[in-house]
Order: C-alpha cells, then sequence, then structure tokens
C-alpha cells in the first residue's frame, strides 16, 4: 500500500520549515532513498560500527523468548529497509503477516518480493509513508501484534518528540499488542564518534546523500563536493549529532519552491541527532506513553538494549 501524495509530509515541505530556520536541519528519514539504503547497509558492516551486530546477536539470543511472550500472529516493522535482521524474528514466530513500513517504495517492494520467496505462507503487507505520520493507514491487527522499531532510530527523536512519537506506536498495538524498541546505550565518547565517522568515509557519504536527495526530488543545485561531514558527541544532551558544513559561501536555489538559501563558510544543515539512552531513560519514555516495560534485553557488554513493552494495565 502506498500514502497518497497529498497525505505526506513530504521533503518539499520538510525543506521550507527546515532550511528557511536560522539553525538549518533536515528529518534524518530523507538520507532513506534507494541509494541511501545501499549505502546503510554499508555501514551495518563497518567495524566501527557496532549497534546493527550487537542488536543482531541480542535477536539470536532472545528471539525465541520474544515470540514465547509475545505469541505474536503480525509483525509490524517501522523503517524496514530489507528487514535484515528481522528474518530472526520471522524464524522464531509463527507468524501469520509481515508489515514492513517504509519511506522508499523500491526498498519496501523489493524487501517485500524477497520475503514472499524465502517465507511461502507469509502475508506480507508492505506500506510506503513516513512511520511519524501514516501509522492510521496500518490494516487491523490479524491476532497479538508486535511493533518492532530497531537500530536505535528512537534516538532520532528529540525527547518530547520521542514521548509523542511512542504515544502514536502505542495506540496501534490493541490489547494484546506489543513494542519491540531498540535503543543505543550510553558509553564511551570514542566509541560512539568513531561509529558515525568511521575512516572509509561510507557514513559520510551516507550523510551527503541527503543534499543528493534535494537535488534529484526537488531540482536543487548544492554543491555535494561543498560540504563536509561532521559527527560529535554532546555530553550534556547525551546524543550523537550529524552535520554537513559547507565549505565556503554558497547559494543554494529551489526553482521549484521558489526558494534560496545561503550558507555562509562553515555554516552547518543539522542531518540527524542519534539519543543514546540508559534504563531509566526508557522506563520513562515508555511509561509516558502508557506502556509498562517486560524485559530488558542486552548484550554482554551493555552496547544496545532490546526492550520488550506492552500497554500499561
Amino acid at each position: 500500500m502506498r500514502i497518497p501524495p497529498a497525505a505526506e509530509r513530504t521533503l518539499r515541505e520538510d525543506v521550507l520549515d527546515g532550511l528557511t530556520r536560522p539553525f538549518k536541519e533536515i528529518p534524518p528519514k530523507h538520507f532513506y532513498d534507494a541509494r541511501g539504503s545501499e549505502l546503510f547497509e554499508q555501514i551495518c558492516e563497518l567495524p566501527e560500527y557496532y549497534p546493527t551486530r550487537t542488536e543482531r546477536t541480542i535477536l539470536e539470543t532472545y528471539a525465541p523468548l520474544i515470540a514465547e511472550r509475545t505469541e505474536a500472529a503480525e509483525l509490524v516493522e517501522l523503517g524496514a529497509g530489507y528487514a535484515t535482521k528481522t528474518r530472526l524474528l520471522i524464524d522464531a514466530m509463527d507468524l501469520e503477516r509481515f508489515i514492513p513500513v517504509d519511506v522508499s517504495e523500491t526498498t519496501v517492494r523489493e524487501c517485500a518480493h524477497r520475503l514472499v520467496d524465502e517465507y511461502p505462507g507469509l502475508s506480507v503487507h508492505g506500506l510506503v509513508g513516513d512511520y511519524e505520520r501514516h501509522l492510521v493507514h496500518l490494516p487491523e491487527p490479524c491476532g497479538p501484534r508486535v511493533v518492532a522499531f530497531l537500530g536505535g532510530t528512537i534516538g532520532n527523536f528529540p525527547p518530547g518528540s520521542r514521548r509523542r512519537f511512542l504515544r502514536t506506536v502505542a495506540r496501534t498495538l490493541g490489547d494484546d499488542g506489543w513494542l519491540l524498541l531498540g535503543t543505543d546505550l550510553v558509553k564511551d565518547p570514542r566509541v560512539l564518534e568513531a561509529a558515525y565517522d568511521d575512516p572509509a568515509g561510507v557514513t559520510a557519504q551516507f550523510n551527503l546523500n541527503v543534499l543528493r536527495v534535494m537535488n534529484r526530488e526537488l531540482g536543487s543545485d548544492f554543491d555535494v563536493d561543498g560540504f563536509d561531514h561532521v559527527a560529535f558527541w554532546d555530553a550534556e544532551r547525551e546524543w550523537i549529532e550529524m552535520r554537513l558544513r559547507s565549505r565556503r559561501r554558497q547559494t543554494v536555489r529551489f526553482p521549484d519552491l521558489d526558494l534560496t538559501v545561503h550558507f555562509g563558510q562553515r555554516e552547518e544543515l543539522r542531518t540527524e541527532i542519534s539519543a543514546k539512552f540508559t534504563l531509566t531513560r526508557v522506563q520513562g519514555d515508555l511509561a509516558a506513553a502508557g506502556l509498562e516495560l517486560v524485559e530488558w534485553l542486552t548484550d554482554d557488554d551493555d552496547l544496545f538494549a532490546l526492550s520488550l513493552a506492552r500497554p500499561a494495565p
């Protein structure tokens, strides 16, 4: 299923909002066109990028427990990509239906085709849309539902938006549904910064891809080579920030929007925040969304955690 364009909060709107502010920013969801998804798959294989392999280890260990505890008939994955890790859950669960939700139509279609080939008898209902806005378009559950939001993506939300989003997710669960939430944990800043600024430059290309997306989709004229990738740890807020820093004074035109954006030398465009968590913070966010933490599942080094939560009684 594809959300009608009129219902989308489009890239166009995010540019008009975020690039006209005194401090420019663009939401990280716009990284993920087909090329961005491919680059992120490459990032996940980098030695510095521990979250994906650590989360996979947790899933390998605890997928049977998650399946037994939830008795899920349906699995919804937000920001599914190609559902690479999710196969561990699908293998462990007795599912009737899998619903991948992703902003990239190409990615959703490819994911669905792969899964239908790999799992005969599994119903796959793809939803192309923005999971911040379009969860209302999810079909009615066909049984106990697990909504999986993996990869630490919840950290891309500022605290207030994060809790509002979790409340929206909670409303999709029904009385017998569950949320499976992946969160990256607070740790040595050197480990964190290396994960977001690898020496091979793959993360830099992923970050710069948002400029290519705007050029292609909106006809803008960003000079991609005119920006540098920046990633740093904000100790006060306990999050990583990714930005693009202009190498010189430059002007970017969006003819379709009748918009001109000026960048000063070394002026930055924020493209992502990635908050890191503690058990206390996760419990507080879940409680604010009306959810009760049931299982806290971590790796041996406490790098990453999966939380299994259900609607509070």
